[in-house]
Order: structure tokens, then sequence, then C-alpha cells
């Protein structure tokens, strides 16, 4: 999560977790009180605490697992589906196989606990119906939560995509340079300061972290492909094993390090 990734714990996949969490929480909430209402309807004889218990239980069980569908959201999207290599298919089956099952296991733990909780207080035996009925519910629940994120991140992409910048101001000291972003090669650490590498030789330095330039890159598509390292795609002209997992990528006459730690990125170059 701290790879420097587009899934990883920027601020605008946090907003995606707070935005589209708030909305399912809230929709479930919602579902769960029609349900209560539901249920001591049609059966009168039950305990008109028991109702409460089993939705508000479910629903607390589910702001307790909601990040994981979130995080798995983030780390395959569907267009690994559409991708050529039947690696990057098995990766988003095998991403989303792990995330249902975490989300189940999180979703039912919790409910459970605190329905035992509560019917022992209460002076009563909680019957758990089992897990098997509960993982199809789950399953379900899982596909929408995947479907709520992913639109509420196409829409904040879309939103990004029409405000795109198409130049960078790199302030060299009292200077600022006004730099085309097609200019620009990539950006690597250099101390305390950041060195940006353009298309006509220049390399100024500016003084931020490479945190905060690729919080400013990464949305008009430079990708982090070490953790001292930020290339432009679009300037790419060759991508070569460097051992041990890692790669080097040529930028015209600059080349960068792809490591290892950086395979999202690496599937980013590669497409």
């Amino acid at each position: 999560m701290t790879s420097g990734t587009w899934g990883g714990t920027n601020g605008a996949d946090r907003d995606d977790l707070l935005k589209g969490g708030g909305l399912i929480v809230i929709g479930a909430g919602l579902v769960c009180a029609i349900n209560v209402v539901t249920t001591l309807m049609d059966t009168p004889d039950a305990a008109r605490w028991e109702p409460l218990v089993w939705e508000v239980s479910s629903l607390i069980g589910l702001a307790a697992a909601i990040w994981i569908p979130w995080l798995a959201a983030a780390k395959a999207h569907p267009d690994e589906l559409l991708a050529a290599r039947w690696a990057t298919r098995l990766h988003f089956v095998a991403v989303h196989i792990v995330g249902l099952l975490a989300y189940s296991v999180v979703h039912v733990g919790v409910f459970v606990a605190l329905r035992e909780a509560t019917y022992a207080a209460m002076g009563a035996d909680y019957d758990f119906s089992g897990f098997l009925s509960e993982f199809r519910k789950d399953l379900l629940s899982y596909l929408l939560h995947l479907s709520v994120f992913w639109t509420v991140t196409m829409v904040r992409q879309n939103r990004n995509e029409e405000v795109r910048p198409v130049s960078f101001d790199i302030r060299d000291g009292a200077r600022i340079i006004r730099v085309p972003l097609a200019d620009i090669l990539a950006v690597t650490a250099a101390g305390n300061y950041v060195e940006f590498l353009l298309a006509d030789g220049r390399r100024p330095l500016m003084r931020a972290t490479m945190a905060a330039v690729e919080a400013r890159l990464a949305p008009v598509g430079f990708v982090r492909s070490h953790r001292s390292w930020l290339v432009n795609p679009d300037h790419m002209t060759g991508l070569e094993p460097a051992g041990s997992g890692d790669w080097t990528v040529s930028l015209g006459a600059v080349e960068a390090p792809v490591s290892r730690r950086y395979p999202q990125a690496l599937e980013r170059l590669r497409a």
C-alpha cells in the first residue's frame, strides 16, 4: 500500500474509500431499517430486540470490512480482464478471490461476535446459521461494493481529465520555470530536492519531496517506477531486464530503474 501505485495510500484513493464506503454504508443502513420493520411485521412472536441486533451487527460488520473491496478494486481493475497477458488476468481473479474471502470472514466474524455477546447479555443463545449461507450473500455484496468503488474512481478520474494541466511550474530558487508536461522525461530524487530531466537536456532542481511531486504528476500519467524515480511513459523507447526482477526503462537518452517493488509500474510501461 505504500509502493506509490495508484491503489496505494494517496489522498485521492482515501477520498474514494470515504465517498464510496459512505454511500455503501448509508444504502446498507436503509436496507437494514426496512428489514427490521419487515421482520417485526412477519414474525410478531419474535423478541422485538432480535431483528435490531441482527441488522445492526451485520451493518457494523460491513463497515469493518468495507476497506477490503476498496483495496481490491484499486489493486485489480476490470481492464486487466482485457489484457493480452494471461498473468494479468490471473492477477485480477486472484486478487478478488482473496478479497471476497477476506471480506466475508471479517463481515461474518464481526457480526457473529456481536450477536453472541448481545444474546449472552440478554440471557439467550444465538444460533449461527453457518458460514456458507452467509458467504453466498457476501458474494453479491462484494460485487456491489466493487462496482460502487470503481464508479467513484472513474468519476474522479474523468473529472481530473477535464481539467488536465498542460504544464508544470518548477520552482528553482526564486525563479519559476514553466515546462510543458510533454517535455519532462523523468523526475528523480536528489537529497532534499527533486531533479527534473527535460527533453532539451536541462536538469533544473526544485526543493520538494518525491511524494509531493508524484501527487501532482501521477494524475497526468507519470509512473512511480522506483522510490527515487518518476517516469513519463510517453517518452519510453525501450524496456530491458536488469536482473533480480528489476528493469531499466529508456526515455530517449535517459535510463531510469524500474524496481520489482513496483509491479504495477512495470505493467503500465509494458502496456
